[in-house]
């Protein structure tokens, strides 16, 4: 039976912290802190020499009728309380193969690595969402193991669970877990046209159809059919599923 120690994979136990590395942090929790009250989104930090939670966020979304400190303290037992089982193996998963493509990358680069993934999430009333969560090192101890990091949640805009990909700052590659397969494949982002992400752009302001439209100087049906061609590239039925794939894939 899985339990808490199976989240901390041996390729990246952190057992002694030097104090050259105790420097990196100090004040650190601050600007996470400011981030956090300025978004939506569920944000908190995983410490892996404690193995646990460093910081939880007060966004509702990720805590499931707790306060965050309460989370907080439950650390990762509260995915065994509120990930779905089928879910909670998954997670297993991605822990398992993420720290193994992170060994592959030079030390002096993972910082600049985010690995993102979808799973369903029980919430205190029994109803069931899917959430999206993007994991990002903050700081690396000297040998390159992730120490401390930054976890952001929000609402997924996909089906199902899984969606595994790893960004690279700055790269326009996407590497994508095949869960079938059992393995990693490298696709490209996909490239908004700029009439695309300027439709977004006013659509997330609130903007209607006919208010974009005289915003730019077309006529609504011009507006419609960029729509149009936008939800097929993202494979998505309407605005709000546009908005937040884009968001969610880093798309504006």
């Amino acid at each position: 039976m899985a339990n808490v120690n199976d989240f901390f994979y041996s390729k990246n136990t952190v057992n002694d912290v030097s104090d050259d590395d105790q420097r990196q942090t100090v004040d650190y929790l601050e600007p996470v802190k400011a981030f956090a009250r300025t978004t939506y989104k569920s944000i908190y930090i995983i410490d892996y020499e404690k193995k646990g939670f460093e910081y939880v966020s007060d966004n509702p979304l990720f805590l499931c009728g707790h306060t965050a400190k309460e989370v907080e303290r439950m650390g990762y037992a509260f995915y065994f309380k509120y990930v779905t089982k089928p879910d909670l193996d998954l997670l297993l998963k991605i822990n398992t193969i993420g720290f193994d493509f992170y060994e592959k990358i030079p030390v002096e680069e993972r910082k600049n690595y985010t690995i993102s993934y979808d799973f369903h999430l029980k919430n205190n009333e029994g109803k069931v969402i899917l959430i999206n969560q993007k994991l990002t090192p903050l700081f690396l101890t000297n040998d390159g193991k992730i120490w401390k990091a930054l976890c952001i949640i929000s609402l997924s805009a996909e089906q199902s669970s899984g969606n595994i990909k790893v960004y690279k700052k700055g790269d326009n590659k996407i590497f994508k877990y095949d869960l079938e397969g059992d393995f990693w494949k490298t696709t490209e982002k996909i490239k908004l046209t700029s009439r695309e992400s300027e439709i977004l752009r006013f659509s997330i302001r609130g903007y209607t159809i006919n208010e974009i439209a005289e915003a730019i100087f077309v006529s609504p049906d011009t507006v419609k059919f960029h729509r149009r061609k936008l939800f097929d590239k993202l494979e998505v039925v309407n605005i709000s599923e546009a908005i937040a794939y884009a968001t969610n894939n880093r798309l504006i």
